[in-house]
Order: C-alpha cells, then structure tokens, then sequence
C-alpha cells in the first residue's frame, strides 16, 4: 500500500470480542500497526510503546490500533498480561494482512516462511493512507509515527 490508497471497507473482532468495522473509524486519523505475534519480544516492546503513547496520540485526535492474526482469545490475554491500553485486532483469516499486502514470505535467520511483515500504517480522518512503514524497527517506532500523526494535525 502506497499513500493515497483508501482501504475497502472490513470488519474484525477486537480483543473485548466486540465488532470493529474499518467505516466506524472514519472522522479521526488512525494507526494500524500490525505486529507478527502476541507475546514474543519485538511484538510486546512495540505493543507496550505504542500504549505508552497512546494519551499523546489521543490528544491529537488520533486513534491507535494494533493487529495480527492472533486469536481474540490470545490478544485479550496479550492486552491484560502486558496492560495495555490500545485495541487490538483479530484476523486470524488473515483477510485485512492479505488485503493490505502485510502477509507474506519473509526471511528471519536465513529461512523463509509465511508470516506477518512488521508494518504500521497512518491514515487520515478519510480513511486514507498517509504514510506506511515497512520492516519496522521497533526501539524508537512509536515516536516517530506520533511525530508523523502530529505533523498530520498540525500540531
């Protein structure tokens, strides 16, 4: 995804289990960062920045959303062990990782596999792709999409 794209419409399940529908977000800018496993290292630091920043990027208007394909069940436990405070979205069927091209072949240690590819995305009050970081490096990430999403608002 390139900027300028504007995401069909899609529903996942959150980690409360509740409905969350892509047109419900519309009206606010978004972060989506799709992270490749709840509970492993790299996954639990970004989840944890993004949480800590999370009343900053709210000031801004801007709402934070992680995902993966998870199981509901996995990402509420993730989401209570680690106190976080951003939702978390279930794709198991990996509908939304497809779409966005998220998932896919990756090379880690020299073996190539299926699997997520660490990407976070920036939208703007339209739903519109703004900005994509692909093979993100999680110390130092949050930040600098929070500075992004405060260039977005003018702030």
């Amino acid at each position: 995804m390139e900027a300028g794209f504007r995401p069909d419409d899609f529903t996942l399940t959150d980690d409360a289990g509740s409905a969350v529908t892509w047109s419900s977000l519309r009206g606010a800018p978004v972060v989506v960062f799709f992270y490749p496993r709840a509970n492993t290292p790299g996954c639990t630091t970004e989840s944890i920045a993004f949480s800590r920043l999370e009343p900053e990027f709210r000031a801004l208007g801007v709402r934070v959303i992680g995902a993966s394909a998870d199981s509901v069940k996995a990402q509420c436990s993730f989401k209570e062990k680690h106190a976080l405070t951003v939702p978390l979205l279930s794709d198991p069927d990996k509908i939304v990782l497809t779409a966005w091209g998220v998932w896919g072949e990756k090379t880690l240690y020299g073996k190539t596999s299926m699997g997520i590819k660490r990407t976070t995305f920036l939208f703007d009050s339209d739903g519109v792709l703004v900005h994509a970081w692909h093979s993100v490096k999680v110390d130092g990430h949050a930040e600098k999409v929070l500075e992004r999403a405060r260039a977005l608002v003018g702030a």
